[in-house]
């Protein structure tokens, strides 16, 4: 492959027989080399096809700046969850979780570390992101030999979770899972329960609630042709449930000046019903 453009020593933008644009790291492969020239195979140890013009460019930028080692650990995690999560991630992946792979290390040497508030909230909404965080941990001590904190499994997780909302927009993960946590905190304490986090209910019911909070942090509102009819017959039907919505409406409406649609709170209703009757209540 040639050299379309050097990054540094170590990384080089290249384009393959096709004439699209890779990018290619391995140690010194650019040392004393200019565009146009050859790059063997086989002192290539990394290669990024990033399709997104938005995501490689940041990339390009991102990757001139940050240590062989660290890019090779974020790929690998991101690698990784692939294989976990069997969801497709959003390319900007890349480039928030190898900065911030990068950012964590250097602050820990630094002797800094983030509390992650609401890593207790990450742990139960997120459950297989987070395990990939904490298999991240493992990997960044084999190769680093640090050890940081469980509170950056936590924030691994959430930008796992970002980057499986298939939109090119990259989300405030963190507002949106505080969002979660107030409504959960709603519920259970309306109806004092206790939720099975296994449950197959409670799992859509996290799901309603992300992207949820996803319109809310947008200011959308969620619409379909109202059913005043279907509205009047759910409201009658699980009553509990429909009064416990009318309190999270109210604090929805009060802390973030949002309305819930007629919609929102029909479904809203409805997942709330299924998940507390799974709960014996």
């Amino acid at each position: 492959m040639k050299i379309f453009k050097t990054l540094n020593n170590n990384v080089a933008v290249v384009l393959d027989e096709k004439g699209q644009e890779k990018i290619v790291m391995g140690k010194g492969i650019c040392f004393q080399k200019r565009n146009g020239d050859e790059i063997p195979d086989e002192v290539i140890d990394k290669t990024f096809f990033l399709s997104e013009s938005e995501a490689n460019n940041k990339f390009q930028v991102l990757i001139q700046d940050v240590p062989m080692e660290h890019i090779a650990i974020g790929e690998e995690i991101i690698t990784e969850a692939k294989l976990r999560l069997g969801n497709k991630l959003n390319e900007m992946i890349y480039i928030s979780l190898i900065d911030h792979v990068h950012t964590s290390i250097v602050r820990f040497l630094e002797g800094v570390t983030v509390k992650n508030v609401l890593l207790w909230d990450i742990r139960r909404f997120y459950k297989d992101e987070f395990q990939v965080g904490l298999w991240a941990l493992d990997l960044i001590e084999e190769k680093c030999k640090v050890r940081l904190p469980e509170d950056e499994a936590g924030f691994i997780a959430l930008h796992l979770a970002n980057a499986q909302m298939n939109e090119e927009k990259m989300h405030n993960m963190y507002e949106i899972t505080r969002i979660m946590q107030e409504m959960v905190n709603i519920v259970k304490y309306y109806f004092h329960i206790e939720f099975d986090e296994d449950d197959v209910y409670y799992y859509r019911f996290i799901t309603h609630l992300k992207f949820f909070a996803k319109r809310l942090t947008e200011h959308k509102t969620y619409m379909e042709d109202e059913n005043d009819d279907l509205w009047e017959v759910i409201r009658e039907k699980y009553p509990q449930a429909f009064r416990c919505v009318e309190k999270i409406t109210q604090f929805i409406q009060k802390k973030y000046d949002y309305q819930l649609s007629k919609e929102e709170q029909l479904y809203l209703t409805i997942h709330i019903e299924r998940v507390i009757n799974k709960t014996g209540k």
